[in-house]
This record gives C-alpha cells, sequence and structure tokens, in this order.
C-alpha cells in the first residue's frame, strides 16, 4: 500500500485537522468528527433551516468540502468506508439545530440509516425539530421490470440533493419546504458508475476488490460494492453508452411514473463525478460522450458539472448523475455557496454540438 498517510488510525482525524485549518469558514466540534460552518452560532444563521449530512471518510470532497453558506451547516465523518455513530450525528445536531429545526440528508446504506435514524429519534425527544431524508439515486440494479424496492444505494447524485436542499434553506423557507425541494430532487436524480480499478482503506492495507487487466464494474457502489456487471475493457464511447442507456431508461420510467409521455425536451442537469483515480482527460472525454447521448436523446441539457464530487479513495472510475431541473431547480443550483466542494466557474447551459465550439482560425496574409 502506497499512501500518503502517517498512521492509518489517525488518518481521518489528521485529515480533519488539515481542513479545518485550510479553512477558515468551518470547525471542529470538539471532540467530535463533526464539521460546522462557523457562523453556525450566529442568530441569523440560527433562523434558516440547518442541514446535516455525512457518511464514512474516503469520499472527499464529500462531506466536509459541502459545508458552507447555501449548502451543508454541518457534516458528520465516520471512519474511512463507515459510517459515523449516532453520538457523533447527536453531536452535529445539537451543535447547528435552531428553532427553524434541521435536515438530515443520508445516503441510502444500513449504517447510515441507522446511526442518523437513532441520533434524530434522540434529538426529538430533547425537543428538536428534526427530519430525515434517505436519498437512493443508484439504478444499476433497477431491471426494466424489477420495482423500486427502497434498495438503491446513495451516490454522488446526493450532492445536488445537498445543492437544492442548501440553497431553499438559505433563502429563508420553512423545513417542510425545505424537506419537499429535497424529496423533489433526491426522486428525480438517477446515477451509474463504473469502476476500472479498486481501492485500498488504509487500515486494511490492500484492495477491497480485484479486477483482472481487462475488466471493468459497470453500476458498483461508492464502497465497491457489486455491480450489475463485470465487462471486458472497451473504447470509452461504449461504456458511457452503456451507463446512458441504464440511466436514461430509469430516468424515462421516471417520467412517465409522473405522468409525463415523453422525454424529447426534458430539461435536466449532469454532475459527472471523479471517483478518484481518473485523469481529466478521461472524464472530459466522457463528458463529451454524454453530451453527445444526450442530445439525440433529444434532452435540453441546462447545465454540466464535472470534477471530484464524491470520490471512492484512488478507484479509477466516473459516475453520471442526471436530474431534471426547472427554472426553480436551476436558480438552486447556481445560487451562490461558500463550500469548497461546489464549482464555483459561471453556470450556463453547455454548447450544443462541437461545431459551436469552434472559433474561425486566423485569416493568413
Amino acid at each position: 500500500m502506497k499512501k500518503l498517510i502517517n498512521r492509518p488510525d489517525s488518518a481521518v482525524d489528521e485529515m480533519i485537522e488539515g481542513i479545518v485549518r485550510s479553512h477558515p469558514d468551518v470547525k471542529r466540534v470538539r471532540g467530535f468528527n463533526v464539521i460546522v460552518r462557523a457562523d453556525c452560532h450566529d442568530p441569523e444563521v440560527r433562523k434558516n433551516v440547518a442541514l446535516i449530512s455525512g457518511g464514512g471518510s474516503g469520499h472527499e470532497p464529500a462531506h466536509a468540502g459541502y459545508v458552507g453558506e447555501g449548502m451543508l451547516s454541518a457534516a458528520v465523518l465516520g471512519n474511512v468506508f463507515s459510517s459515523p455513530s449516532p453520538s457523533q450525528v447527536l453531536a452535529a445536531i445539537r451543535t447547528v439545530t435552531g428553532p427553524a429545526g434541521c435536515l438530515l440528508i443520508v445516503k441510502n446504506y444500513t449504517g447510515d440509516r441507522l446511526n442518523f435514524g437513532m441520533a434524530a429519534e434522540v434529538a426529538r425527544s430533547e425537543g428538536l425539530k428534526v427530519a430525515m431524508l434517505i436519498v437512493g439515486d443508484d439504478c444499476a440494479l433497477l431491471g426494466p421490470d424489477k420495482p423500486d424496492d427502497g434498495s438503491r444505494r446513495g451516490l454522488a447524485g446526493t450532492v445536488f440533493v445537498h445543492k437544492v436542499a442548501g440553497a431553499a434553506a438559505a433563502a429563508g423557507l420553512a423545513l417542510e419546504e425545505v424537506v419537499a425541494e429535497a424529496t423533489a430532487a433526491a426522486s428525480g436524480v438517477v446515477t451509474m458508475g463504473i469502476g476500472l480499478s479498486s481501492c485500498t482503506i488504509p487500515a486494511v492495507g490492500k484492495p477491497n476488490f480485484s479486477l483482472g487487466a481487462d475488466e471493468v464494474e459497470l453500476g458498483l457502489g461508492i464502497h465497491g460494492e457489486p455491480g450489475l456487471e463485470r465487462v471486458k475493457l472497451a473504447y470509452a464511447d461504449a461504456h458511457v453508452d452503456a451507463l446512458m442507456e441504464s440511466i436514461a431508461a430509469t430516468f424515462e420510467r421516471q417520467a412517465c411514473a409522473s405522468g409525463e409521455t415523453t422525454s424529447a425536451g426534458r430539461r435536466v442537469a449532469v454532475l459527472l463525478n471523479n471517483l478518484g483515480g481518473t485523469t481529466a482527460m478521461e472524464l472530459s472525454i466522457v463528458a463529451r460522450r454524454v453530451m453527445e447521448v444526450l442530445r439525440r436523446r433529444q434532452y435540453v441539457l441546462e447545465r454540466v458539472y464535472s470534477g471530484y464530487f464524491m470520490t471512492s479513495l484512488e478507484m479509477a472510475g466516473v459516475s453520471i448523475s442526471l436530474l431534471p431541473v426547472t427554472d426553480s431547480v436551476l436558480d438552486r443550483l447556481d445560487a451562490a455557496t461558500s463550500a469548497v466542494g461546489w464549482p464555483r466557474a459561471p453556470c450556463r447551459p453547455p454548447l450544443p454540438s462541437s461545431d459551436a465550439c469552434l472559433m474561425a482560425a486566423p485569416s493568413v496574409a
């Protein structure tokens, strides 16, 4: 194992120290692996709904990178790929929750559901207003005839939910209204990924699964959980097409369930997530194909976000998240945030074709 760490048992603690010392807008709650907004005790800030998320470490910038004005109020960090304990979650709730209450945004994994749920029950018994939303955006294990039975895993699409809910809370909406907007985003977003390599948990010291030299895994989870299938390595376009076929099928099935008769003209935002060890070159090649597939399917692509959003340590691979949008959802995505993990580039629709990206060459005298 080659990693720039000191000791496996101190890696998370030292990472947290590096985060809070580098970014003065956030603080650590003493004695807990909880990162909060530095202004979380400001009376004006506490008038708004607080947002809390978290999970195992190793997915950076999730979740600490999304703490800031306009996104999360607090992030709770467990050990690498391990859910934080109920006491850690409860410390976050007690620290940032004011009269407006708080919303826990939880990815759909058993440990996270149980531990965040137990903390929420204790906090409610103390008189705090606490709502909890489970996000399961993974479509890998949903076949055409398989109903959504609640087993879909939480993936990088959760970051869209953070952004929409964070902007709604910053706008001063009540808890019920923030929950409604977050639920709509969570219900609409669809994600699937591809892994080209495994990753190594520092405390384990060896890869947590193995792939053959010519194998990739479609639809794996962010902890390396088994996906839809293992296939032979092929051209990038072929793998993107396979991912987009599953994503579009689920996306369109959800649209039909909500009463829409066609996907043509549907407005969407895309989040292209580097799982940790993918080059910028590869991510741009994937982005090119995703945009082409959406154009062919007659979607209206309003926003593209590309980079590190929810990683799996050093795993090579990408995930693709598709979110249906309206003008009001775009307002939430475009709203300002101080969270360091969200892109700061100007928000505008991508260009519709390769030709539209070209500039005339200079004339030669």
